[in-house]
């Protein structure tokens, strides 16, 4: 499997600027929680420095992990779609240094440039289409095995 594509490397040069003239640098002590599952989701970052752990509250006392993110990687996408709620919690498993969009900034620059939207959201979409195969992964190499001993 190809390795992830990262954003602020594969947006054209131009592109990326418009987009990085939205940034606000962001840190977050390790054990924070960046965002909680079903809250409001508004924003997004890009990771400059840090790991960041993607979980699932399944019933028990604390989050389930899931995946995590690492320096250049895109944290939060549910910015873009309705109902605008987070589909993961995340914490910082380190401390992380980030560059933080404001979801609604990045939409209005989206829609006054159409050219700028269609790159922007083609390298979230490919991003986020080799997270799903990556999951997907994961899940044949856990239940794969026991599928045989039904």
């Amino acid at each position: 499997m190809a390795a992830p594509r990262r954003l602020l490397r594969v947006l054209p040069a131009g592109y990326r600027e418009r987009l990085m003239d939205l940034a606000e640098e962001v840190s977050f002590a390790q054990g924070e929680r960046i965002f909680e599952e079903r809250g409001r989701a508004d924003r997004f970052w890009i990771i400059r420095s840090g790991t960041v752990t993607l979980d699932l509250r399944l019933g028990g006392p604390k989050p389930t992990a899931v995946s995590s993110l690492d320096t250049g990687d895109l944290l939060g996408w549910s910015w873009l779609f309705p109902p605008y709620e987070w589909d993961f919690g995340a914490e910082a498993l380190s401390p992380v240094r980030a560059y933080e969009f404001q979801g609604p900034e990045v939409q209005a620059l989206c829609d006054e440039d159409p050219a700028f939207g269609y790159a922007l959201l083609r390298v979230i979409a490919e991003i986020l289409a080799y997270r799903v195969r990556a999951a997907r992964a994961r899940l044949l190499d856990l239940f794969a095995p026991h599928a045989g001993n039904r």
